[in-house]
């Protein structure tokens, strides 16, 4: 009967539940994507308000999503799916508040009291990924997964504008009412609006723990970890247009071989798995030391098509910090996120991911190759344009990916497990991006250590990074398209090619 189950999810004709599952489990990449991206004109708002002109980086909600990634995809495989996608979805509700309610008002309180509760943000952002990752990818079939689950992600986009959109919203609102200020005076209200906006996080997530809360664990671990197939033909009778009969076998035939035993993490884990696990990791490692690196390009276009700030109230600043994030995610970001939905089961996971490396390095190295004879020279749109297409093929290309194909590789005792870890192999690849690699480029004094290595150097690194992680996808990456996820666990006891285990799937 379990091999019936399967069948019949992998078989399942797209329907109603398909599409109420991508939103239920997007709106918490929407979430994370907005929490995580309004902390730029927020970080304007607070440095106005409590730093004047001194610039800094907060990083500890990427520590807290790398952690949460490891912890929560842990559990997810120990506990089950549902449950820990409720628990990580209060976390980021209740942190999203309490970054708002801080009652401090002096410099130190309010960044140690918003450090606290971005990292506890950052925890359960963390755990969403490898969740909803595989709860679509255990709820799809087999032909139209990863578009299904790449629209999951694509909510990123949506919550990345909605975090634009608001921010613009309330700074022109309070600007307003304030204009009766001095244009370089910081109005008492800035430190109400970064408040509001932080606790606006929490509605999007908030408005489906309902809806999250009612779905049914999935059909592949009850059937697979909790060996209750009953309780899966069950459960995928109430969500799934199927019936119980459809799915049900008179007489079940015992496994050709047991069920494999053996630990996660284990010499036979790495012997089966990895390969796919270090392949998944560094990819996503290296895909976050570029994507977070993003400020270099943004130190550029900031100075370029943003008027200094010592000539702007603090509204008008984290306005027009929106305004270049809402330009660019409209554009650039949410295209890139549907072509890859529209792409990903017609050309491959594979192939869209060295695609997506290779276009983003010849991106880095336009950018980089002139920048001091020509781009930082002149005023104009080339280099937006650049930067925009970098961004594009990133998300029609390596973001997406290395979030599908952890989804799809591993057994489904391993799944959120292994997703957590080579999320969180990403998430230190943001902190090298975002702080180190940052802090290295742009030092001033001859005697710091290292040396500035320059805006030029910085984006050649950028671009050499990316063609790395076209090398490793091509060397390493196992395909996954049109294959169902037990095709793909090399868990039946012996090593099978991958082209021969479809052909034994064929009638």
């Amino acid at each position: 009967m379990a091999l019936k189950v399967l069948s019949a999810l992998d078989t399942a004709k797209t329907q109603y539940y398909h599409f109420k599952a991508i939103i239920v489990a997007g709106m918490g990449l929407f979430t994370d994507a907005y929490d995580l991206f309004c902390i730029s004109p927020i970080m304007r708002l607070i440095g106005r308000i409590y730093y004047k002109d001194h610039k800094y980086e907060v990083a500890v909600a990427l520590l807290g999503t790398a952690i949460g990634q490891i912890v929560f995809g842990y559990l997810g495989d120990r506990v089950g799916r549902r449950r820990v996608y409720g628990i990580s979805l209060t976390l980021m509700v209740l942190s999203s508040l309490g970054c708002g309610f801080s009652i401090c008002t002096s410099r130190g309180c309010v960044l140690g009291s918003l450090g606290f509760f971005r990292f506890l943000l950052g925890l359960g952002i963390g755990g969403d990924y490898p969740l909803s990752a595989t709860i679509m990818s255990e709820f799809a079939n087999k032909a139209t997964r990863g578009a299904f689950i790449a629209a999951v992600f694509s909510m990123q986009g949506f919550g990345i504008l909605a975090s634009s959109v608001v921010t613009m919203a309330i700074c022109g609102a309070l600007d307003g009412v304030s204009k009766a200020r001095p244009e370089d005076e910081t109005p008492i209200a800035a430190d109400i609006a970064w408040r509001v906006l932080l606790m606006l996080g929490a509605v999007p997530a908030a408005a489906t723990f309902y809806w999250r809360m009612m779905m049914p664990e999935t059909a592949r671990y009850t059937a697979l970890v909790e060996h209750n197939v009953l309780r899966a033909a069950m459960d995928m009778e109430k969500v799934l247009d199927v019936s119980l009969r459809q799915i049900e076998e008179e007489h079940p035939l015992p496994p050709a071989t047991p069920p494999p035993t053996y630990p996660l993490l284990s010499g036979e884990f790495f012997h089966r798995h990895g390969r796919d696990l270090l392949s998944c990791a560094s990819t996503w490692f290296l895909l976050d030391v570029v994507f977070y690196s993003s400020n270099l390009f943004q130190s550029h276009i900031y100075s370029h098509f943003i008027p200094d700030k010592s000539h702007v109230n603090a509204f008008k600043d984290a306005f027009d910090i929106a305004k270049l994030q809402a330009v660019v995610a409209a554009c650039s970001t949410i295209p890139g996120y549907w072509a890859t939905v529209y792409f990903i089961d017609r050309v491959g996971r594979v192939k869209i991911q060295i695609m997506g490396f290779l276009f983003m390095a010849a991106g880095f190295f336009a950018m980089g190759a002139p920048y001091y004879n020509h781009w930082d020279r002149h005023t104009d749109y080339g280099f937006m344009v650049l930067y925009g297409l970098t961004f594009f093929f990133a998300n029609f290309g390596p973001n997406t990916t290395t979030f599908i194909v952890p989804a799809e590789l591993f057994p489904a005792r391993f799944r959120t497990t292994c997703n957590g870890l080579s999320g969180a192999s990403g998430k230190l690849g943001a902190l090298v991006g975002s702080v180190g690699f940052l802090w290295a480029s742009h030092r001033k004094k001859e005697n710091d250590f290292p040396k500035a290595i320059g805006m030029t150097a910085s984006l050649m690194i950028l671009g050499g990074i990316c063609i790395v992680g076209a090398a490793i996808t091509y060397l390493f990456t196992t395909e996954t398209t049109a294959r169902s996820l037990e095709e793909n666990e090399k868990d039946d006891g012996f090593e099978r090619d991958p082209l021969e285990a479809v052909a034994l799937q064929e009638p």
